[in-house]
């Protein structure tokens, strides 16, 4: 794996800041070992907005993140995109991927308390850009969007949690008690990587908790088709009509909660 941050600078990330989309790095640690995460805005609005906590896909911090980051925030949002491996694993393939995402989700208490640290550096940045902290989510995209669920697991204190065709299984689904906030599962209905008695499995999940919740389930959708990179037909594959359904669906319930 690659053992330093990608220069975002020399990366295609031009696009964005002509948008007036602000990328920046910001260093952080969780018990004395560095992480990198990317604070994302349009640097346009001044007045305080709401933030969100975003965990990547597995390939975690790198350019395409970015640009997922960029479209989820538009002029609405303060995202901060978390680092789940640590500064110095960087996965450049899907093997080096699996490796460092199958040792977080195989331990959920280490994912949990990554996403916990990193809703804390996204409160931390309001000496950078207005963010009102009264009023903060958290989205994640397939291995992101099953560790948002354990955070909401968890017990977190944020709005609303949304999960972009994420994983749906949790090794103790009594913690669901634990939700505060609004679920939005996004999912694609054809997901090969999560099969139907996963998600049978989240919805019985649910069912026993008092949870306010939302799955919807995309028909023709697969894996990560919210990922313009994704074209591997029947597996992971970008669909981008349902990707601009499923963002539509995450602003409304965010304008929702954040009122």
């Amino acid at each position: 794996m690659k053992k330093s941050l990608i220069p975002f600078a020399l990366l295609g990330l031009a696009g964005l800041a002509e948008a007036g989309v602000v990328v920046k790095p910001v260093p952080y640690e969780i018990d004395g070992v560095p992480f990198e995460g990317m604070l994302i805005y349009d640097d346009a609005v001044t007045e305080p907005r709401p933030g969100l906590l975003m965990v990547p896909n597995w390939m975690g911090v790198n350019e395409a993140s970015a640009q997922k980051a960029a479209r989820a925030a538009g002029d609405k949002y303060v995202v901060f995109m978390a680092d789940m491996y640590g500064k110095s694993i960087r996965p450049s393939n899907p093997d080096e991927a699996k490796a460092a995402a199958t040792t977080v989700r195989s331990d959920r208490a280490l994912m949990r308390k990554r996403a916990q640290a990193a809703v804390e550096v996204l409160k931390a940045q309001t000496a950078q850009v207005a963010i009102d902290t009264g009023k903060l989510g958290a989205i994640g995209f397939c291995f992101g969007g099953g560790t948002i669920l354990e955070l909401a697991r968890s017990g977190a204190p944020l709005k609303a949690f949304v999960s972009f065709h994420g994983n749906l299984d949790t090794p103790n689904p009594a913690d669901a008690q634990n939700i505060k906030a609004p679920v939005l599962v996004l999912h694609g209905a054809d997901d090969p990587a999560v099969p139907q008695e996963q998600v049978d499995g989240f919805v019985a999940e649910m069912k026993a908790t008092k949870v306010d919740w939302q799955l919807v389930s995309y028909g023709g959708a697969v894996h990560s088709f919210t990922n313009p990179l994704a074209n591997t037909p029947g597996s992971n594959q970008y669909h981008p009509l349902v990707a601009t359904r499923a963002f539509k669906a995450m602003d409304n319930l965010l304008d929702e909660v954040f009122e």
